[in-house]
């Protein structure tokens, strides 16, 4: 996991765009040069992934998983991610 602070400077009006592994062995967050890397135990079915993208990136930013929600790429692996004051 990055540092809180490096995280949250991705942060560009309430949005934070995304690359998402769904179905990997283990949940990380990776900071790359122009996205945030995440990858989740979650399979892509059910929105069971973005649910698990949602709750991990809430959690490395210290803020409530209801504060995260997927606004757009739900069904792709680049997504935007909005999080909320």
């Amino acid at each position: 996991m990055p540092d809180r602070a490096a995280l949250a400077t991705r942060i560009s009006a309430g949005e934070i765009s995304l690359r998402v592994t769904p179905g990997a062995r283990s949940e990380s967050i990776r900071l790359e040069s122009d996205h945030v890397a995440v990858k989740v135990r979650a399979r892509p079915e059910n929105g069971a992934a973005n649910a698990a993208t949602e709750k991990l990136v809430a959690r490395a930013l210290g803020v409530a998983t209801s504060r995260c929600r997927i606004v757009r790429g739900a069904t792709s692996r680049a997504k935007v991610l909005s999080v909320s004051p």
